[in-house]
């Protein structure tokens, strides 16, 4: 069986009347579970590259020009 919690928000009521409105074409339900879902992604994404972020700033520089260097060689080599 699929048991799912119950979450309760509160909503001004002329939105709450918008949404009887169009309760036959949209499953309001479905559509909060979606968004919500892609909130929970959308941080963990973010909380990724900000680690990923902090990460590469540890890391120590490279001398200037070495992009240049490793481009020039790379293109040598062809």
């Amino acid at each position: 069986m699929n048991y799912m919690s119950v979450y309760s928000i509160r909503i001004p009521p002329e939105i709450k009347n918008e949404m009887n409105k169009l309760k036959g074409e949209i499953n309001w339900s479905e559509e909060i579970r979606e968004f919500i879902k892609s909130k929970i992604e959308e941080h963990k994404k973010r909380k990724v590259l900000q680690e990923v972020v902090a990460y590469i700033q540890t890391l120590p520089e490279v001398p200037k020009g070495t992009a240049q260097k490793l481009v020039r060689e790379d293109r040598d080599r062809h």
